[in-house]
């Protein structure tokens, strides 16, 4: 394994991309630990690992707002607590900072995370977001932002259950402050922010093992520059195969195939969204989206029209049969002679009436005529992504993924993503693979919702 393959699989464990058209590697397992081992979380409204799971629901349901204390936890001396306004460009510019220096890099800073302001816009100011929930913490003298939390509001649905929620997301400490314990404080004082408001559940993921997580999907990844990937350390060549062989392998086609494609409009919401619903039904964990959210998540606006990318297929009749979208979030290169940055390009969600007249979604004929769909859908949204740059194409095994990796090149990565709810036990949610870790194309996956 080159130099650079070590720092970027340091950067980003689960964007470390396999050889080629080979057998995954086998993923080591996490050195097993028990609920005394974490001390923060077993103070807190989590189910304890390896619980077994009864019954579904809440599991601190008897507080209210008023239990709640109306000022913030004690913060550090050197330090406090603020509020970023993302709508102020000087505010925007320090969270920019701290998030592209310190919210995940290599040791050596040779590569990272390009996060863009309009991401930032995109991604924090959906429909009915606060200001008091970008919660951050500043150094007294300086002014520096040095920590960052927030929470958007969601409509979350666990299989029967539907309840007002938060996503949260971008915890980040600078890097020379890991050692100050922040991070269970930055966690308390979001919990308290939100609960004032009377919301008492979160959605939250991460790359390491918590009390407990819900589902455990796992990345894949499609090369769509393998030269690019070669030449950064990104990927290897197999001893059994060539340059030549590995672009041949990860040819994209020059142009996009499903009849009626096209990108989505404004005039297409209704529809889309109505199309939308009835296909994440099917779903154990998905989000609800309002029109207004909808519109948001998969139109934007023109400031950030070049972080989400969505496609609908319209038929003869003018019924719009399928949706997919895709955004980006490119990584920064520091140190490389001939390329700067790299295009990553994340699958995000979709919908396809393709076996709608099935009842059963495990109707074998359904399944079918779904996968055929799901190729085709995929197989020109990575087309549009390298149209737009990307040269990698990112999934996880979640929603009905499994059915279509294999059939267009994706390769198992080394990552996988922990979905946790706070404050909320459920019984666990199948995530799309086998007991050996492969793409479950039976069984599929039961997560329907999808974080940045």
């Amino acid at each position: 394994m080159s130099d650079n393959q070590k720092k970027l699989q340091e950067l980003l464990q689960q964007l470390a991309l396999g050889q080629g058209p080979i057998k995954p590697r086998e993923i080591p397992e996490e050195p097993k630990k028990e609920m005394k081992d974490y001390k923060f979380w077993n103070t807190q409204p989590v189910p304890a690992l390896d619980t077994e799971i009864s019954e579904e629901g809440p599991i601190d349901s008897k507080k209210t707002p008023d239990d709640i204390p109306d000022e913030p936890l004690p913060m550090l001396g050197d330090f406090e607590w603020c509020e970023i306004d993302i709508q102020k460009e000087n505010e925007l510019e320090d969270l920019f900072v701290l998030l592209n220096e310190n919210y995940v890099e290599d040791k050596d800073s040779s590569f990272r995370f390009n996060y863009t302001k309009e991401f930032f816009n995109w991604a924090l100011k959906s429909p009915g977001w606060r200001k008091d929930w970008h919660v951050g913490v500043r150094v007294k003298k300086t002014n520096k932002l040095i920590a960052f939390i927030s929470a958007i509001p969601v409509n979350l649905r666990v299989r029967s259950n539907e309840f007002k929620s938060v996503e949260i997301n971008f915890l980040c400490i600078h890097k020379q402050l890991r050692a100050k314990r922040l991070t269970p404080v930055l966690i308390k004082e979001i919990t308290r922010r939100v609960n004032k408001c009377n919301i008492w559940q979160a959605l939250y993921t991460s790359g390491t093992i918590l009390p407990s997580p819900v589902s455990t999907p796992r990345y894949a990844h499609r090369p769509i520059n393998w030269s690019k990937l070669y030449d950064v350390g990104f990927t290897g060549c197999p001893i059994d195969k060539t340059k030549a062989d590995m672009l041949a392998y990860y040819a994209v086609p020059s142009v996009t195939k499903t009849a009626g494609l096209r990108a989505m409009e404004l005039r297409d919401v209704d529809a889309t969204l109505v199309l939308f619903n009835k296909y994440q039904s099917r779903f154990d964990m998905v989000q609800n989206f309002t029109k207004e959210e909808f519109q948001h998540w998969f139109l934007g606006n023109d400031e950030i029209h070049k972080v989400v990318f969505s496609y609908v297929v319209e038929n003869e009749e003018g019924e719009i049969t399928d949706f997919f979208s895709f955004y980006s979030l490119p990584f920064t290169i520091l140190e490389n002679a001939i390329h700067k940055d790299l295009g990553i390009g994340y699958l995000f969600y979709y919908a396809s009436n393709a076996d709608f007249e099935y009842t059963d979604r495990f109707d074998k004929e359904g399944t079918t005529a779904l996968r055929k769909r799901l190729d085709s859908l995929m197989s020109d949204a990575v087309v549009l992504a390298r149209s737009h740059k990307m040269d990698v194409f990112n999934a996880l095994t979640s929603q009905e993924n499994s059915l279509f990796l294999e059939d267009l090149k994706f390769g198992p990565g080394d990552g996988f993503l922990n979905f946790y709810l706070f404050n909320y036990k459920t019984m666990p949610i199948t995530d799309g693979l086998t007991e050996d870790k492969r793409f479950d194309t039976e069984k599929r996956s039961n997560v329907g919702v999808v974080m940045l």
